[in-house]
């Protein structure tokens, strides 16, 4: 299954991170417009540039420019984000899932505007999205997550009508919906080395810490 990393133009990544998926393969590495300015502080060498180039530093561009192997795609159009434009190409080259970095930081409208493009790219692509110590996915349908007890784990539900079972949690969930701004289960936990969602009528968040997941193999 092929995989990439897409970075974007919030808070820059840890370096261990990117590393950790390109050692498991995720390729390529897709900068979204002034993700290349993280990459190039980073000394990274990204795969792909993408965007409208309103954000990219003019010095960052030019060095990556006399780059003969970087892809560098200038995409004009303004009905879509530099984000947007990056999952579309990871689309059309038949990526199944991303992983999302910098996609949050000090612009709430922005970081807002990427956990919604989580959901708006649901059914095209998987996608994770890491911010600090934690990551984050989408989920619908009935689910099995690899844990460990007392695992930290928060569900996040959208409305009404989406319902979730739990099984494997210290708090369960009996068929109950979380609706945005009225109910969630921010720091459940999970009681053994597996918790089992059953989703109904739409999708949620799930967010686990990376860190955890990557010591014990979880990802």
């Amino acid at each position: 299954m092929k995989k990439c990393i897409i970075v974007a133009n919030g808070e820059k990544p840890k370096k261990s991170v990117l590393k950790y998926f390109r050692l498991k393969e995720y390729e390529p590495l897709i900068a979204a417009d002034g993700g290349a300015n993280n990459l190039y502080r980073m000394n990274i060498k990204p795969d792909v540039i993408i965007g409208d180039f309103d954000s990219i530093d003019t010095t960052v561009l030019y060095f990556y420019k006399k780059k003969s192997n970087i892809k560098i795609m200038y995409i004009k159009r303004q009905t879509d984000t530099d984000v947007e434009k990056c999952l579309k190409y990871a689309v059309k080259i038949k990526c199944k899932e991303v992983i999302l970095l910098s996609a949050t930081g000090n612009r709430l409208d922005h970081s807002f505007c990427n956990l919604g493009i989580v959901l708006k790219y649901f059914d095209k692509i998987k996608i994770r999205l890491i911010h600090g110590e934690s990551i984050l996915t989408a989920y619908k349908g009935e689910v099995k997550l690899k844990t460990i007890p007392g695992e930290v784990i928060s569900i996040y539900g959208f409305d009404h009508k989406t319902k979730i079972k739990s099984l494997g949690l210290k708090y369960p969930l009996k068929n109950i919906a979380l609706p945005f701004g009225k109910m969630d289960s921010t720091s459940n936990e999970a009681t053994g080395s597996e918790v089992s969602l059953k989703i109904s009528k739409g999708v949620i968040f799930v967010i686990r810490n990376f860190d955890v997941m990557r010591k014990n193999g979880l990802l």
